[in-house]
């Protein structure tokens, strides 16, 4: 009898344990289709990737080079040479925060995508 009940006992244990696993399953993301026409806007799609949320801005402020602030991005990347217009795939601002980059503060897919893109289009200050 008192074997049953340990074996009791220790399969109430073991459930309780089994099923307070959290399990954090990650969805990957999904790059949204995007015209190939269609022409992006520095101004209102690429900069609110530097600036809102304080992604970028929180360092490149100034201080350190790009300076990704609203009114000093354009040129800050195009002066320091973050731009490949040539092989936009390796265009600096591209893979340096690219989810598979160096940086510690990354884009997402989607911000990635937009940036290859604009910088595909020629990089035009719009």
């Amino acid at each position: 009898m008192k074997i049953k009940l340990k074996i009791l006992l220790l399969v109430i244990v073991a459930a309780f344990m089994a099923s307070s696993c959290l399990y954090d399953w990650e969805i990957p993301e999904e790059i949204p289709d995007r015209d190939p026409d269609q022409e992006i806007s520095f101004s209102e799609e690429v900069l609110p990737i530097f600036t809102s949320g304080n992604n970028c801005t929180a360092c490149h402020n100034g201080s350190q080079i790009p300076d990704l602030r609203e009114e000093n991005a354009f040129s800050s990347l195009n002066s320091t040479r973050y731009i490949n217009k040539t092989s936009p795939e390796e265009s600096r601002i591209y893979t340096y925060p690219h989810p598979d980059g160096e940086h510690y503060k990354k884009y997402t897919l989607t911000q990635a995508d937009l940036i290859l893109a604009w910088i595909e289009q020629g990089a035009k200050n719009n």
